[in-house]
């Protein structure tokens, strides 16, 4: 109990918001009772001496710093509110670089070439819906044209219209306005299925790639059918994804159906490889079109999400075979793809359904530590209450008495803590033990009784704990206990769509995220992230060179926030649907170098890349469409906007804390990786950044690694000691600080993690592997019986089946003598 009245010394400065969402909206500064980050005025307010101690040494980037008593620069807090995303115009925005500004313009006259051909002079806004629709489907038939060009010019105007036909706007409210209610114009009429399908023919375009591949240096002109089809993809979602109080209830229709669209396994429409005989007039890349081919509509790849169809193209970009995909765009969109089909499953929607809820008393219903990793919620009184067990009334004062009141979280216990209280109290008072055995008390004083009652009364009993109880009971009794009732969510359709691939998807997404991340160096190995924002003929004067390094840097930023939020909704949620997914994924990001990769990242000075001013607000999007752009200059580009920080960059900084966190929570392997590779004096730094959400990761992870720093970094570092036990949420017999864990010891690191992969094996084998499921089913041994067995073909495979005689019957030679000696 001393970690409770070590705590319970320290007043409430703060309280812990619940993330029960993907990305929770957090208010993560408030004026009065909230959260305050350490080291800030409000955490050092009252009686509470330990904040007093913080370090205010950084040099903050900012006009008018305060100076500390000591003379240094004081960093002052940072009003920042995490979220799922950024602002609906500023995750627009994000969507184009500076140097695809000309290509607005252009989209503009593709629609009104075509728009103002009937009837010149007429508006796009003044037209009713029945109109508006009819101009849509006319856009969409020319879609379906043989000629390249004219499908490009097509598209182009279509996403003019996605981007709210800002030729017709006064304002930026109004572009948005029109850009929302277009998408879900666009939307109901198809324009997402046809695109889906536009987008397939572009990735298998074998002329396409092998014109970038003899390249030496790739521009924005090597994407540009990717871009556009990209770019109205991208918007749709991202427009009907943003819910708002004054959407009619039409569209609130049209968004369920868009997640279910996007949840369940689509077909691809083309197939990878066009025989010869269906070229039109000789040019392979003609037969890509969307006219009605044999084979159009009917199955040719398995059935996949279409989160898949962009992982693959993560894959094929990091592989070299397509480095002129405009690989911002693609993660952003499956950032945004996932978004809301992630949302949907969330711990309330699971704990209703979960029908091994545990009945133990003592159970915080409020926050599964062990399902998110981030911030705990925290519990007034009354809340409290309904976590602790009643009491009778004549004891109830006196167990208040022992449990503060100002407590800042409501503790949680362990099954193993209780096993390891007991082992360890037995071998001292008895000298044997009895191993899981957490009911026989016999020989143990009185107060070891106490002891156990207390811990069992704040027992929590986990999501996770429980699914892999049932895993094990499934692999010990397969027979008995039958086939598993697997839930068709959208996490377990997109993991099981992922899970053979799953190695390459993460490799390929750190690789990406050590391209863009601002401590890499330019290496003639590493993959080349900037196809999609280099122009064709580079800048010749200086202020042309200073735009494209704003964009540059920017581009770099915008890559690592979508790979920094993907990654954390996978982990989040893939540990909500099982833990062993969860843990599948976790063990291969750490076998690619994670850990390192997140810890490099950090070793840089954070303040300055949380306060980088890489943007242009007078060219971002929507407001350089309907505002004159003032002359640029050397000084205006130095000068930057006037934010206190930027969004962006302290958005993914906490991702890829949350990311660490999740992955060495409990893993000691994991942990001791941490202490190897010196990240304490790196996390160290990162505490200059005065924000309260980022600093309690960065104390979580110096929390986890304190018992192996040993104990004269304990004493040196007074400072951070303090601030992690006014902060961090604390297990009732936590011995954080001392090395006194029993699952801390080295030698069982290696084992660790492979009993850990073992278990995942054998959970991907019981529950995906079909050749397993086989094995229990009668062998039919009558041969008429397996000859007249219908075999299920992919449909298209009639429309090349002599194709496929040709190739795999005739011109194979029959070798009977091998025949002959395998029977």
């Amino acid at each position: 109990m001393l970690v409770l009245r070590t705590v319970s010394t320290f007043s409430l400065c703060f309280k812990r918001p619940r993330t029960d969402s993907p990305l929770q909206p957090i208010r993560a500064s408030r004026c009065s009772g909230g959260w305050s980050s350490f080291g800030a005025k409000a955490a050092s307010a009252g009686s509470n001496p330990a904040s007093q101690n913080i370090p205010r040494d950084l040099p903050a980037p900012l006009p008018t710093p305060s100076r500390s008593p000591q003379g240094s620069v004081d960093c002052p807090n940072l009003e920042f509110e995490y979220g799922d995303a950024d602002g609906h115009g500023a995750e627009l925005a994000e969507l184009y670089s500076y140097t695809e500004e000309p290509e607005l313009s252009h989209g503009r006259r593709c629609f009104e070439e075509d728009f103002h051909s009937p009837v010149p002079g007429r508006r796009w806004l003044e037209l009713d819906r029945s109109q508006q629709k009819a101009h849509i489907m006319h856009l969409l038939d020319g879609l379906e044209v043989v000629s390249r060009d004219r499908r490009l010019r097509v598209a182009r105007a279509i996403l003019y219209l996605a981007q709210g036909v800002f030729g017709e706007c006064d304002n930026e409210g109004d572009v948005l306005h029109w850009s929302r209610h277009n998408s879900f114009l666009l939307y109901q009429l198809g324009t997402f299925s046809a695109f889906l399908e536009l987008l397939n023919m572009e990735i298998e375009n074998s002329q396409a790639c092998s014109s970038a591949l003899r390249k030496p240096a790739i521009s924005l002109a090597d994407s540009t059918e990717l871009r556009v089809l990209l770019s109205v993809m991208y918007l749709l979602v991202e427009n009907i994804r943003v819910e708002q109080e004054t959407d009619p209830p039409e569209w609130k229709t049209c968004r369920e159906t868009f997640r279910m669209e996007l949840s369940e396994p689509h077909s691809s429409p083309c197939p990878p490889e066009v025989p010869e005989c269906c070229w039109r007039g000789g040019d392979p890349s003609l037969s890509l079109c969307c006219s009605p081919l044999p084979w159009a509509g009917f199955p040719v790849h398995a059935e996949e999400p279409f989160a898949l169809l962009l992982f693959t193209m993560v894959t094929k970009f990091c592989s070299g075979h397509a480095p002129h995909f405009p690989m911002k765009k693609v993660l952003l969109l499956l950032w945004k793809v996932l978004l809301p089909l992630m949302k949907q499953d969330s711990l309330d929607i699971y704990n209703e359904r979960d029908p091994f809820k545990n009945d133990e008393g003592g159970v915080d219903e409020e926050e599964n530590d062990d399902v998110d990793s981030g911030i705990e919620g925290e519990l007034d009184l009354m809340e409290r209450d309904t976590i602790i067990p009643a009491l009778p009334a004549q004891r109830l004062p006196i167990e208040r008495v022992s449990f503060p009141k100002g407590l800042p979280w409501a503790p949680k216990v362990r099954q193993k803590d209780i096993e390891h209280f007991l082992e360890a109290s037995r071998n001292k008072f008895i000298g044997f033990t009895l191993g899981q055995d957490t009911e026989t008390l016999i020989g143990l004083p009185r107060p070891i009784h106490e002891s156990v009652k207390t811990l069992k009364q704040h027992k929590y009993v986990s999501i996770s704990d429980v699914q892999i109880k049932n895993e094990e009971e499934l692999e010990k009794c397969p027979m008995s206990l039958g086939e598993e009732e697997v839930q068709e969510t959208p996490c377990e359709v997109l993991y099981r769509a992922m899970l053979y691939n799953l190695p390459q998807y993460m490799i390929a997404l750190l690789k990406i995220l050590l391209a863009a991340a601002p401590t890499s160096k330019a290496k003639t190995d590493s993959i080349n992230i900037l196809a999609d924002v280099l122009p064709e003929e580079m800048p010749i004067t200086v202020l042309q060179s200073m735009k494209l390094g704003i964009d540059v840097n920017r581009h770099k930023e915008i890559i690592v926030k979508s790979i920094s939020a993907l990654l954390l909704l996978l982990l989040k949620h893939f540990k909500l649907n099982h833990i062993y997914q969860f843990e599948y994924v976790s063990q291969h990001l750490v076998f690619a170098n994670c850990i390192p990769l997140i810890l490099k990242f950090f070793n840089q000075n954070i303040m300055s890349y949380i306060t980088a001013k890489n943007s242009i607000s007078v060219l971002d999007y929507p407001h350089c469409t309907v505002c004159d752009l003032p002359e640029l200059t050397a000084e205006s580009l130095e000068a930057g906007d006037n934010n206190q920080f930027c969004w962006r960059n302290l958005f993914s900084c906490i991702n890829l804390l949350r990311i660490l966190n999740k992955l060495t929570k409990w893993k000691h392997s994991r942990t001791m990786m941490l202490v190897v590779f010196k990240s304490a004096p790196i996390l160290k730094r990162a505490l200059k950044v005065k924000q309260a959400m980022m600093q309690l990761y960065v104390l979580k992870l110096l929390k986890i690694q304190t018992k192996y720093l040993g104990r004269q970094w304990r004493k040196s570092n007074m400072k951070t000691m303090s601030a992690i036990y006014q902060k961090v949420r604390h297990r009732m017999n936590d011995d954080w600080a001392y090395g006194n864990d029993i699952d801390a010891r080295p030698w069982d690191f290696q084992a660790e993690e492979c009993t850990l992969r073992a278990n995942i094996e054998a959970f991907n084998s019981r529950r995906y592997d079909r050749e397993r499921r086989s094995e229990f089913a009668p062998v039919d041994n009558c041969l008429q019986s397996v000859l007249g067995q219908r075999l299920e073909l992919p449909r298209d495979f009639h429309y090349c089946y002599e194709l496929w005689l040709e190739r795999e019957v005739f011109a194979q030679p029959i070798r009977w003598e091998e025949l002959l000696h395998c029977h």
